[in-house]
């Protein structure tokens, strides 16, 4: 990961993890969506790989949900080459007071504090957002993406010198393509500014009322790769986009390419994977299987003859001989019968066992 622009000396980072990560059911019933294993490794330790090669070495993470998940993984962050503590929120305090609570932890130092949602995977360049924010003077600096389809956010137009105008929300009809893309650098007294003990929205609350007392809001416009992982389908796509180099990592646990297998995963000679698939720790394809951009957690099975396209296969499943998975989740420890049909968007939650046939979208042949 390059850097451009300005050194981070000075610049410390929060990042926003304490999200249950609802949309991801079943797949964060038991593990924080950051957490979830991304590409070979909890996405999480992508993020902080980016944060490190930018030069940000003081990070502390806003926990809530399943806090020791992350303090058992991350420890001090020496690991990761970072100095890191994790701080739990005592209740949940939306976006602004988790940002607030978290800074709380960084010494006067800091005088810039880089702000990151724990579940955004950004190609975004963090020197350049640094260098726009301390060259234009702002109070505080968003990262703005185009997207191609603008009515699914919020957005966010600014004036010829990148200077932010107003928030927006979601319309028919928005005036410009770009979007609040969840990466920010506050003033160190802005932060200290937000309200302390209560729920506070950065959206709704932070940035509007900077706005109307005159503050500079800067944004940072570019269009790098972007995608919000808090879906199913968009987790999926991360992960093979992330094992085929299209979005950017010093994390990956192997080299780019079709595919990613971990240590123990054993393909059959006729079996393939493709299209970015990870394969985790001992999983075991059988014969004739196809695998193609999908995820398949540590310790799965999946037999002969089956067919998983972009769906997610938890961890010690089990898919039985003849099925196909396509588009689905299936969760840990789930046992699926011979020649079934997954399709569509079904999830199968933890522990569940499908007989054999006992699930199909099409009639027998």
């Amino acid at each position: 990961m390059t850097t451009t622009g300005g050194t981070a000396e000075g610049t410390a980072a929060v990042v926003l993890v304490g999200g249950q990560g609802s949309r991801l059911r079943p797949l964060t019933a038991s593990t924080p969506k950051p957490m979830l294993p991304t590409a070979g490794v909890p996405f999480i330790g992508h993020l902080l790989s980016r944060i490190a090669a930018a030069g940000i070495r003081r990070v502390v993470l806003g926990t809530s949900y399943r806090a020791e998940v992350f303090a058992e993984y991350l420890g001090d962050g020496s690991a990761f080459g970072l100095d890191i503590e994790c701080v739990p929120e005592p209740e949940p305090l939306g976006t602004g007071g988790g940002i607030r609570h978290a800074a709380a932890a960084l010494d006067r130092s800091h005088d810039e504090v880089m702000v990151f949602n724990g579940d955004i995977l950004s190609g975004v360049d963090l020197g350049a957002v640094l260098a726009e924010h301390r060259t234009a003077g702002a109070d505080a600096t968003l990262h703005l993406v185009r997207v191609p389809d603008p009515t699914a956010f919020g957005c966010v137009p600014t004036d010829a010198t990148g200077r932010v105008e107003a928030f927006l929300e979601k319309t028919l009809n928005p005036p410009t393509d770009q979007v609040n893309a969840g990466c920010y650098v506050f003033r160190r007294e802005v932060v200290d500014s937000i309200p302390e003990g209560r729920p506070v929205s950065v959206e709704r609350e932070t940035f509007p009322g900077l706005l109307r007392a005159g503050r500079r809001l800067q944004g940072h416009v570019e269009s790098s790769y972007w995608l919000d992982l808090g879906t199913p389908a968009a987790f999926v796509r991360g992960c093979a986009d992330l094992v085929q180099g299209i979005a950017p990592t010093s994390a990956l646990p192997g080299p780019v390419g079709t595919a990613l297998l971990l240590t123990g995963a054993k393909t059959a000679a006729t079996a393939s994977v493709s299209d970015g698939t990870t394969l985790g720790h001992d999983v075991v394809v059988g014969d004739g299987s196809r695998i193609i951009g999908s995820v398949v957690m540590d310790g799965a099975r999946i037999g002969d003859n089956v067919v998983v396209t972009r769906s997610v296969i938890g961890p010690r499943a089990v898919i039985g001989h003849e099925t196909v998975v396509s588009d689905a989740v299936v969760g840990d420890d789930v046992t699926v019968g011979a020649g079934c049909e997954l399709r569509d968007g079904v999830r199968l939650w933890p522990g569940l066992t499908i007989p054999d046939g006992g699930l199909r979208f099409s009639g027998s042949a």
